[in-house]
Parts: C-alpha cells; sequence; structure tokens
C-alpha cells in the first residue's frame, strides 16, 4: 500500500466534503501521486480537435475552483474539467451536502454549485503553462436574473486560458437550471453563446464547446438536443450528469438523500443514455461517457457504446487520485485483448 492510498484510507475517516478540502488542498501544495499519462501508447488519442494522451479524463466538481488541475494532469488524468464555476461567488446549499454510499460504490451530492466565483477562477486558471488539457465548466447563479447570460459571462471570461468550455446545465442542485434543457431555452442558450463565440474566436482563437446533459431523459428530449447540438455546431457532448433516480439495489444508509446520484449505481443509466445520444447523433459530433467509470471495463464500455473519452469523479473520490493509473493500464490491456489497437479503433464498436 503507497503513501497515497493510506492518505486515501485516512480521508475516509472524516466528513466528506471535509475530506475533499484536505484533498484538493494537498493536491494544490504537490502532494498528489505522479502518473504517466502517456504510458500507454494505445491511449493516445483526439477529442474535438484536442491531442489527449490518454482518454480518461477528470469530471467538473473535484477541483471547482481550478486550483489542483497541474496536480490532477500528473497523477495521470488526460484531461481535467475544473468547475463548476459560476459568475458570482456563491456558498451553495447547506452542509451537509454531500454523503459517500460505500457500500455501494456511489456519492450522492446537493453542493449548489459551491465556488468562489469566476474572476477567481479565471486568475487560477491564467496560472497554465500550457501544459495539458483542462477544461473549464460553467454554470448559472442560483439567483441570477439571466441565467443564460451567465453562461455567456462565463464562457467569454474563460475563453482565453481554458482549452474547452463546457455549459453544464444538467446539475440537479439548482432549481430549474435543467429546464435549459428544454428545446425552446436550449435553443435560445445556445443561439446566444454562439454569437459570443464567433467574436471570442476572432478575437482569441477557436475553442470547443461542449454541453453537458442529464442521464434523466426521454426519447423527445434526446432527439431536441442532439438536433440543436448539430445546428449550433456543439463540439462534444457530455452525457451524462448525475441522477436523481435511486435504483432499488441501493443499499448504503444515506441512499434517500436529496440530491444527485453518482458512481456504480449511475453506470447503467449513463450509459444507456449514451447509446442513446450516440444512435441520435451518429457521429455528428463526439460523445464523452461520465457516469460510474471506475475500472478498465467500464471505461471501454463507455467506448464502445460511442463515447469518443470518458470521465470519472466518484470512484476517485472513494479510491484516490492514484486510480486514474490503474484504469489507463486495465484499459490498455483491455483494448488489446479484443483486437483494437487504438482507443478511436473502439468507439461505437457495439453498434456496428
Amino acid at each position: 500500500m503507497t503513501p497515497h492510498d493510506l492518505v486515501t484510507r485516512a480521508l475516509r475517516m472524516i466528513d466528506a466534503e471535509d475530506a475533499h478540502h484536505l484533498a484538493i488542498r494537498g493536491l494544490a501544495l504537490g502532494l498528489g501521486p505522479r502518473g504517466r499519462a502517456d504510458a500507454h501508447a494505445s491511449l493516445r488519442t483526439t477529442l474535438a480537435g484536442l491531442d489527449l494522451p490518454n482518454p480518461i479524463g477528470l469530471a467538473a466538481g473535484f477541483d471547482k475552483n481550478a486550483e489542483a488541475f497541474d496536480a490532477l494532469l500528473h497523477a495521470g488524468f488526460g484531461f481535467v474539467e475544473a468547475g463548476t464555476v459560476t459568475p458570482l461567488p456563491q456558498a451553495g446549499n447547506p452542509r451537509p451536502r454531500l454523503f459517500r454510499l460505500v457500500e455501494d460504490h456511489g456519492v450522492i451530492n446537493r453542493m449548489g454549485f459551491n465556488n468562489e466565483g469566476l474572476e477567481a477562477f479565471a486568475s487560477q486558471l491564467a496560472r497554465r503553462r500550457g501544459g495539458g488539457v483542462v477544461g473549464a465548466n460553467v454554470g448559472a447563479n442560483k439567483d441570477s436574473a439571466d441565467r443564460i447570460e451567465d453562461y455567456v459571462a462565463g464562457m467569454s471570461r474563460v475563453w482565453r486560458d481554458a482549452s474547452y468550455i463546457t455549459a453544464n446545465i444538467s446539475s440537479p442542485n439548482t432549481p430549474g437550471l435543467r429546464g435549459l434543457q428544454e428545446r425552446g431555452a436550449l435553443e435560445e442558450l445556445l443561439g446566444r453563446l454562439n454569437l459570443a463565440r464567433a467574436a471570442l474566436t476572432a478575437a482569441l482563437g477557436r475553442r470547443p464547446l461542449f454541453l453537458k446533459v442529464a442521464p434523466d431523459l426521454d426519447e423527445v428530449s434526446v432527439r431536441d438536443i442532439a438536433e440543436l447540438a448539430r445546428a449550433h455546431r456543439l463540439d462534444a457532448l457530455i452525457v451524462s450528469n448525475t441522477t436523481i433516480a435511486r435504483p432499488d439495489s441501493l443499499k448504503s444508509a444515506a441512499k434517500s438523500e436529496t440530491g444527485g446520484l453518482s458512481g456504480r449505481p449511475l453506470f447503467a443509466r449513463s450509459t444507456q443514455m449514451l447509446r442513446a445520444f450516440a444512435d441520435a447523433l451518429d457521429g455528428a459530433l463526439p460523445l464523452i461517457g461520465a457516469g460510474g467509470v471506475e475500472s478498465g471495463a467500464t471505461a471501454l464500455a463507455k467506448i464502445k457504446a460511442g463515447a469518443s473519452a470518458v470521465q470519472l469523479y466518484s470512484a476517485m473520490a472513494l479510491e484516490g487520485p492514484g486510480l486514474v493509473t490503474r484504469i489507463a493500464r486495465e484499459l490498455s490491456v483491455l483494448l488489446k485483448a479484443e483486437g483494437f489497437a487504438s482507443v478511436s479503433e473502439a468507439i461505437g464498436a457495439d453498434r456496428r
């Protein structure tokens, strides 16, 4: 057992949110594990024009204020998504709001976009030295009078220093936010983002724009989102955020807490939603699979369902940042065992 494993075990003994803050502090101080993101040649890939040393990314929600992205890249992640950030600082929902479901290998959170605000986030992001792919996940303030303008402001402020930008309209923990996934609201959001994107591209160069969607969508919503993603030239969809559903299989004492469920219990639902978007888009834009990724096998399942890359968070919160090197190693072995020379060959294999 490594020193980092011992630290992870110790952090599990304290309140989940306190453990999160300590983990961020330790990573920011350079105390995290080290792993080569490019250790396996078969994992090198591209995503929306971005070169990735491997397809395993860290999802938004962990590095909310862009404090530890360098350490996370050094741990072996192929890319890191910081945020969610809102224009104004906000405290989020009352504590406790983060719950480990240890028996279920899952997490429930109702954080509510707690963060230090756009200016603090952008200042941290400006420390980048150009190495690695670091995305910025932007959201809206709970009490905003114009939530769409919050997304435009967030995208505009981080454009210079982010590798890509994700509009997060799928958190269940800000009342009404998921309403932006409805066709009329989404059309307005993407239209206004595109107007700002054109000016930003002319001034500062191109950045990919992603959209993060929920796993709790019906067939009509999937079709509408897919159509609008194509029409407004989005560069990728992240499928998916946390779920408000509660599978009957849950055992942990905290299983009935309000909030979004993530981790292993989300894997089946999120992968089903990934397949639905892969069918609806039929290769028109890449997909990033999130929800329940905890091993090489779960990563490969997402890729074969149609994902060009994957993201994880809950598994790392439970097992520590050293997990990414194990997943990469397992994924490399599994690709070879199934006859794939590279990640790109495996994308959508279950749909062919």
